[in-house]
């Protein structure tokens, strides 16, 4: 794949306003794989997270791996820390691991002196109440009181890694809500916003339709050739116009 441009922050605000499952379904018109990144729910609710993929890759415990493995500042966790910011969100591939900490409050105080845009990850976050103060989005499949060196280590930075299942890419899109994380690739990141915004026009259509009709929402959703007749009777618009 040829060299991308960084997807803007601008494209980054508009990609934070599109709800989660409006993207999934812009994802699927696209026939791409949804982007839901499975078991990772929202440390709280009421947040809305969009930024670039930094990724940093777990790999589980071994004696060997322990000694080989960078140390301090130079460890792979405090590598990728460096570079986030605003504008980017931390995914972590913890092999879906669900109760062994990627991590808590002294290494993620890093994260928010760093204003970091979002943190994801398919494992375990301690020292949630901690997280919570502050103040960015965390997305992980639990929260839990283990220990994380007992069991994974972090090994690897800014390669394709999965999270819950889902390919993951340095500089793909990432977005949050409360209904959970979707990855939006590069690649196609325009494309889907503008099929986003269309989808959720068009739904606005069918609902004040079913208003005034009171009849099955089957008649026009999923979309179908009544749909899109209706759309452009209510708005003048053509599809993908």
């Amino acid at each position: 794949m040829p060299d991308l441009l960084p997807i803007p922050d601008k494209t980054l605000e508009i990609l934070k306003e599109i709800p989660t499952q409006t993207l999934i379904d812009a994802l699927w018109v696209k026939n791409w794989p949804m982007g839901y990144v499975e078991g990772s729910r929202p440390l709280q609710l009421g947040q809305k997270m969009a930024g670039r993929a930094v990724t940093l890759r777990f790999v589980p415990h071994r004696p060997d791996l322990a000694e080989d493995k960078p140390k301090g500042d130079q460890s792979a966790e405090y590598v990728a820390f460096e570079l986030c910011g605003p504008g980017e969100v931390l995914v972590i591939d913890a092999m879906r691991w669900t109760y062994s900490s990627v991590g808590g409050d002294i290494k993620f105080f890093r994260l928010h002196q760093r204003g970091v845009g979002g943190l994801v990850t398919d494992g375990g976050a301690r020292d949630s109440q901690s997280l919570k103060e502050y103040g960015f989005p965390v997305y992980s499949a639990s929260t839990t009181a283990k220990q994380g060196p007992a069991e994974f280590w972090p090994w690897q930075v800014n390669d394709a890694i999965q999270c819950g299942g889902v390919l993951v890419r340095p500089g793909d899109a990432v977005v949050g809500d409360d209904d959970g994380a979707v990855v939006v690739p590069h690649a196609i990141v325009d494309e889907v916003i503008q099929i986003a915004h269309e989808r959720e026009e068009v739904e606005g259509v069918i609902k004040a339709q079913l208003e005034i009709e009171k009849c099955s929402p089957g008649k026009y959703y999923p979309f179908n050739d009544r749909t899109w007749q209706l759309f452009e009777e209510k708005t003048g618009k053509k599809r993908g116009g």
